[in-house]
């Protein structure tokens, strides 16, 4: 009798306590913040930029769908870069078939040509929704980035 009781209360105690950690552990990752990503500065998600620039909720609704094809598309693009580069890869690793190797290059040099026009015509459909101090923020914030992402690649990857 009394070895039942002992192993009851065992039981109850184990099952408190894993409660108890259950419920820590969930509210410390709820808690938790997020591992900070900069930020796409065109990115729907990106309230942070929208607030810099002073977006009315017009602009705001033209600027949602224009970036969600954007960040949709660059996706198509890059997917389509990695394929090559794995293809890239696996014939500089096998043969040195110099002709298909140049061929490869040239279909990522197009897909690099893709990915800069596609960005230089987001830009563009994205000055036309800001008025003037919005267009001057923008491309001040553009600068700020090139000049971080430069200093950045000056020395090799540490900032």
């Amino acid at each position: 009798m009394r070895s039942k009781w002992l192993t009851v209360v065992l039981v109850l105690s184990l099952a408190v306590n894993a409660g108890v950690l259950a419920t820590m552990g969930y509210h410390y990752f709820l808690s938790a913040p997020a591992a900070p990503t900069e930020p796409c500065p065109m990115s729907p998600g990106d309230s942070h930029l929208y607030q810099s620039l002073g977006l009315t909720d017009l602009q705001l609704s033209k600027m949602e769908p224009l970036a969600r094809f954007f960040h949709g598309r660059l996706a198509e693009l890059e997917a389509a870069m990695e394929g090559k580069k794995e293809l890239l890869i696996d014939l500089l690793q096998k043969e040195s078939d110099p002709v298909a190797i140049e061929k490869l290059r040239k279909e990522m040099a197009g897909i690099q040509d893709q990915i800069q026009n596609e960005v230089i015509v987001h830009i563009a459909e994205t000055k036309k929704i800001l008025d003037p101090k919005q267009q001057e923020r923008l491309f001040d914030l553009m600068r700020q980035n090139m000049v971080r992402n430069a200093l950045t690649l000056s020395s090799g990857g540490k900032r």
